[in-house]
């Protein structure tokens, strides 16, 4: 009797034994199926330690290039440059801002975003030349040489203000004594507005350092640019370099859409400002 127990007790045993086995077997091949494997097909077959895989690397994609919206209009190549420039970096900071391109004595507006409002041609100073001469603003005007007449080159922050005469105008550079303002025609023999009217450049050029604009234009694109806040203003040079004046870059260059116009100044960067009387 004992030995037919134990027989029994025996045979059980094994029959779980057997099943246990079972189990592991078939819970061992399913892991191999779910779980991937982390050895590439170059290293079957290798023996030491498995290198696992690197995931890859998704790269953000670079920030598109903007540029500034002249219409219909054919802008001189200095001007698209910086006008590009101010739309890619942001330098107008939000605002409206003008160009006064010296060399082909035109005047240009643009909304914050941009996009050209207006084109005009301008009078400037009578001597060329791209800085001003110290202490100018503070002397008599009869008093200041031809050859210190200059519309000097820079990054000018324009506010509204009022000239001796009571003349609603907006400041270029207050302390140089130069603005933006109607063009006057209080001296038959300078002919300005005969010379705003000619096709021609050189006739352009007669002011005392002021940019002279067409009335008309003034009222309709330069007031509403500066009626409720300041906005910036960019005199391009005639005699030195954009990327020396501006700091500037080429948007156009860096998305292969033309010449490289600052490739002789390739340590200059991205110039900050002080923007705390920008938005007032």
């Amino acid at each position: 009797m004992t030995n037919t127990l134990i027989s029994t007790w025996v045979a059980a045993c094994s029959c779980i034994a057997g099943n246990i086995r079972r189990a592991l077997l078939v819970s061992a091949a399913t892991l191999v199926l779910v779980i991937p494997s982390t050895v590439s097909s170059d290293q079957v077959g290798v023996t030491g330690p498995v290198a696992m895989r690197t995931p890859a690397t998704i790269e953000k994609p670079a920030a598109a290039a903007r540029f500034a919206d002249f219409g219909d209009q054919t802008p001189s190549i200095e001007a698209r440059y910086i006008a590009d420039w101010v739309a890619d970096s942001g330098d107008n900071l939000g605002a409206g801002f003008v160009i006064i391109d010296k060399k082909s004595a035109k005047i240009h507006v643009f909304d914050h975003d941009a996009r050209l409002q207006g084109t005009s041609p301008v009078l400037l100073g009578a001597a060329r030349g791209d800085d001003a001469v110290p202490g100018i603003g503070t002397r008599p005007i009869e008093q200041v040489r031809l050859e210190e007449r200059t519309t000097h080159a820079g990054r000018f922050v324009g506010e509204r203000g009022r000239n001796t005469q009571g003349e609603d105008i907006v400041w270029v550079d207050y302390d140089a004594a130069v603005s933006m303002h109607r063009v006057r025609n209080t001296n038959a023999k300078e002919r300005r507005l005969e010379r705003l009217a000619t096709a021609t450049v050189d006739d352009n050029r007669i002011s005392y350092g002021c940019i002279n604009i067409p009335v008309a234009f003034y009222e309709t694109y330069i007031y509403p640019v500066f009626a409720t806040r300041n906005a910036v203003i960019y005199v391009l040079p005639e005699v030195k370099s954009a990327p020396q004046v501006f700091g500037s870059y080429d948007v156009a260059s860096m998305r292969g859409r033309g010449p490289d116009l600052s490739v002789d100044f390739p340590d200059l960067t991205l110039k900050q400002f002080d923007a705390s009387n920008l938005m007032r």
